[in-house]
């Protein structure tokens, strides 16, 4: 058994000729360049890329095969240069007449050959499966069967989101209304929560929580991640590890503090201000977003939680003040992958190359300990310049 750095949630902006993927992500995020920048600069082990199933991303998979650079497992996934496995994915909008609005979901596949029956599948039941992220004609229970049929892994997506998540707009208070709960291997708790504040709901008690990036660049790559102890780095392996098995687990979540995510706090839909009353004090609108602190507070069921890994509240080094390009390339020339300069460079190394106060921002992003103020209506919470 070894440790691993997984991030199971990253999108393709465009494919390697041009045409848009995902497309409010940025253009450099292909397929090849995120490989690439798993290995290094970030360090990860393992990667969940979830636009697979569009036939010029398949095709590119396809061509990097016949060159070699990617090689399929026996036991699931493909290995990229010995260094990086890639596990294809989808994330798809499910809206049937059980939701009570849109919710966002993510399967896996093992192999080229099922990730390939899916997207033919999935073709006919989208407007376009080139771009990402589509409303499928499907129930969503279905749509698990569909995923479970080709032994793919089945996770609701940033469940807690104001917008297009499960709880945020899917259901009105159990996901038992839209989807079979026999056919979820884990729930993602997205950039807003956390595993303390997710577990207030008690049938989310039975299912392993996954905290990953959602990156719409290259740069917010593993900004949320996990350490999985595995038996090796295979599909098969990370399946295990989502329900416990052979000795295969996550071993920690490292995430943003929840006050760093988008829809925290609940603020006016307008001027994004924290709500007070019910009419926003500095426009007086009316609309507000509700974060994610008071949809978990109208959803809690449960006082007691389950022993589960540590959410280690771990801050990504391009939120640090201070920090800008320069630095980072000097930090990442010396030591190598920012997985190495968050988890293991000694302080007194880091000081070597940089200020002080930033060294001391470093450690302190490293062990959780930054003050925060905190985000809300689809701003990012900041970390405050005075510690």
């Amino acid at each position: 058994m070894k440790k691993y750095f997984v991030d199971l949630h990253i999108h393709i902006g465009r494919t390697k000729t041009g045409k848009p993927v995902k497309i409010t992500a940025s253009k450099t995020l292909t397929l090849t360049n995120i490989l690439h920048a798993a290995k290094l600069p970030i360090g990860l082990d393992m990667i969940g890329i979830i636009d697979c199933h569009s036939p010029e991303v398949i095709a590119e998979i396809e061509d990097l095969l016949q060159n070699e650079e990617l090689v399929e497992m026996e036991d699931g996934g493909f290995s990229f240069q010995d260094s990086v496995t890639l596990i294809p994915g989808v994330e798809i909008e499910v809206n049937d007449e059980n939701c009570k609005g849109p919710l966002h979901v993510l399967g896996y596949f093992p192999s080229l050959k099922k990730i390939k029956e899916f997207s033919n599948w999935y073709t006919g039941k989208v407007k376009n499966n080139q771009l990402s992220t589509q409303r499928i004609r499907e129930d969503a229970r279905s749509l698990q069967k569909k995923i479970k049929s080709l032994d793919g892994i089945f996770i609701p997506a940033h469940v807690f989101t104001p917008f297009k998540s499960l709880y945020g707009k899917g259901v009105e208070s159990s996901l038992t209304e839209v989807l079979d709960p026999n056919l979820i291997d884990a729930i993602e708790l997205g950039l807003s929560s956390n595993t303390e504040m997710a577990d207030h709901i008690k049938e989310l008690h039975d299912y392993t929580f996954v905290s990953n990036s959602d990156a719409h660049s290259l740069a917010k790559i593993a900004r949320e991640y996990q350490v999985m102890k595995l038996e090796e780095p295979t599909f098969l392996a990370l399946k295990k590890a989502l329900h416990h098995k052979d000795g295969n687990e996550i071993v920690a979540n490292y995430g943003l503090n929840p006050y760093l995510g988008k829809y925290h706090e609940t603020t006016c839909a307008k001027c994004f201000t924290k709500k007070i009353g019910d009419t926003c004090e500095q426009c007086g609108s009316t609309k507000f977003t509700k974060g994610v602190a008071d949809r978990i507070k109208e959803l809690t069921t449960a006082n007691s939680v389950p022993d589960r890994p540590p959410y280690i509240h771990q801050v990504p080094l391009d939120f640090l003040p201070g920090l800008g390009p320069k630095t980072m390339a000097k930090l990442l020339d010396h030591f190598g992958t920012e997985m190495n300069i968050l988890h293991n460079v000694p302080k007194e190394e880091i000081e070597k190359l940089v200020k002080m106060d930033l060294a001391e921002l470093i450690i302190k992003a490293r062990n959780g300990d930054l003050q925060l103020s905190a985000g809300g209506g689809g701003q990012y919470g900041k970390v405050s310049d005075k510690q």
